[in-house]
């Protein structure tokens, strides 16, 4: 059980209301620091249930200036939730860097939950936890301070704290049939949370644990917390010791640059009768599989990289010829948006994960990180270093809530590459295409291709392999593009 260090004494109204005088001009003040810092602050407050949660966010939000602060409470995931992945509730709510993110109601409380209703096993808690603990990895890497206070009471004082609220006309809405519930099942509760605490509570995000049976004296902890972190964090960002460096056991070994590319038979193509025929019969399979992917709502992300003037459009013109415009999304991903670079780097690919029977296509995706961001020289080496395995964990997360990934490769050769530019140049439709950083980079092809050769090797997995598309003959990459998800879903349907 808990073993919770609580106040010596309960504090008088008068030395709680001086305290708490001191406490707010202070978290103002490291506040407004905090406007100005290269991170985000998340605060989760869990606990048992009468232990003062909604009071102490409502505190908080006065202690401090709101407009900073967002406040997300969740329940039961709506029909809009239950259909993508668990994670995408909260990666939609993350905060911006300089601002707040308190949560109540947190990734938690489902697994515990889940484990106190014998829904799931020992076994299964622990997976979840695991990847809890991969998330909160994901965000204290990029920066974010997260926060967590578990608010606790014992079974008595949970009882005489429930009993005093449904007394009270002005409290008892506050008191449902969960909470008395949750009450009865105290004992089972308390051994699940204390195991979850146990196994993830770590180095950058550990948990605090607070007596809740003095109410000013929970406050007050809460608040000095808060104020204690978000002061020490900006001083280890201030000193450079936000930033952890990989260990030289994980460092990138640079792969010969015939390992995969190279090997490419760039000289394939298909004549126009059979394109003709071949596009024909697949797009008329995509039509036909994705209707009824969209009936056993099973969704589909499709990425699609590859060198400048590979393809890439063509492609994705060829593939929504056969789909119904209302089940898809394309996204054309540019340089990200003030807003996007205000917050982990994947947030903006999670706002487009679609819900069970859609499709989403992303023209460049996540993978910047690990190209363009990477040889631009945009990322730090530890951050694209780093997105090797978080793209493969954050892969992992789509296709465990059952949704389809294919990521397409479009090869050319560096000749084929200037005679479209050429042509590009020539015909006026397509002159929008052509920039001087297209020429530019050209520059950088050999360390592009080492880029993508590592890659290539690094986040193909067995349920999410790369698809290299040899793309000197565009009919011939577009009928592979589109053969390519016709057997995918195939195989899951026929």
């Amino acid at each position: 059980m808990f073993e919770i260090s609580g106040p010596e004494h309960r504090l008088k109204k008068a030395e709680y209301d001086k305290q708490v005088l001191e406490l707010r001009t202070q978290l103002l003040t490291a506040q407004r620091k905090l406007r100005s810092a290269d991170f985000s602050v998340i605060i989760l407050v869990s606990g048992v249930d009468g232990g003062g949660k909604g009071e102490i966010i409502n505190l908080l939000n006065e202690w401090m200036d709101s407009r900073y602060i967002q406040t997300n409470a969740f329940d039961e995931p709506s029909d809009e939730e239950k259909e993508r992945p668990k994670f995408w509730r909260f990666w939609r709510t993350l905060p911006a860097k300089g601002t707040i993110g308190i949560y109540i109601g947190s990734w938690y409380s489902e697994p515990i939950s889940q484990r106190v209703r014998q829904e799931i096993t020992n076994d299964q808690l622990h997976v979840e936890l695991t990847h809890i603990k991969q998330f909160e990895q994901l965000l204290t890497d990029d920066g974010v301070l997260i926060i967590k206070c578990w608010l606790h009471l014992n079974k008595g004082e949970q009882q005489k704290r429930l009993k005093k609220l449904e007394k009270n006309p002005q409290t008892s809405w506050r008191v449902s049939d969960r909470d008395k519930k949750h009450l009865k099942t105290y004992d089972d509760f308390i051994r699940v949370a204390e195991r979850a605490l146990f196994e993830t509570s770590t180095a950058a995000a550990r948990w605090r644990i607070i007596d809740g049976t003095d109410r000013r004296y929970s406050r007050l902890s809460v608040g000095r917390h808060v104020l204690d972190s978000i002061g020490r964090h900006i001083e280890r960002r201030a000193a450079g010791q936000g930033v952890i460096e990989p260990v030289t056991a994980t460092g990138i070994i640079d792969i010969p640059r015939d390992s995969v590319l190279a090997r490419l038979d760039l000289s394939l193509k298909l004549s126009k009768k059979t394109y003709d025929e071949q596009l024909s019969f697949y797009q008329g399979e995509l039509s036909r599989l994705t209707r009824l992917a969209h009936q056993k709502k099973c969704s589909s992300i499709l990425v699609f990289e590859g060198w400048d003037a590979s393809g890439k459009g063509g492609a994705i013109r060829r593939l929504i010829h056969a789909l119904d415009a209302r089940h898809y999304r394309v996204i054309s991903v540019a340089a990200p948006t003030d807003e996007e670079r205000s917050r982990h780097y994947l947030w903006r690919f999670w706002r487009h994960i679609p819900r069970a029977g859609k499709i989403t296509i992303y023209d460049r995706s996540w993978y910047g990180r690990v190209l363009v961001e990477r040889v631009e020289g945009f990322a730090a080496e530890h951050e694209w270093r780093r997105g090797f395995s978080e793209i493969v964990n954050f892969e992992e997360e789509l296709m465990r809530a059952g949704i389809i990934i294919l990521k397409f490769w479009l090869h050319i050769d560096q000749d084929e590459q200037l005679r479209r530019f050429r042509e590009r140049e020539r015909i006026i439709y397509k002159q929008h295409k052509i920039t001087e950083e297209d020429y530019r980079n050209r520059e950088k092809w050999a360390d592009y291709e080492l880029a993508v050769n590592d890659m290539i090797t690094r986040t193909s997995t067995e349920a999410a392999p790369w698809i290299l598309v040899e793309g000197n003959d565009k009919k011939y990459a577009r009928i592979k593009v589109l053969k390519s998800y016709c057997e995918k879903l195939e195989s899951i349907f026929d």
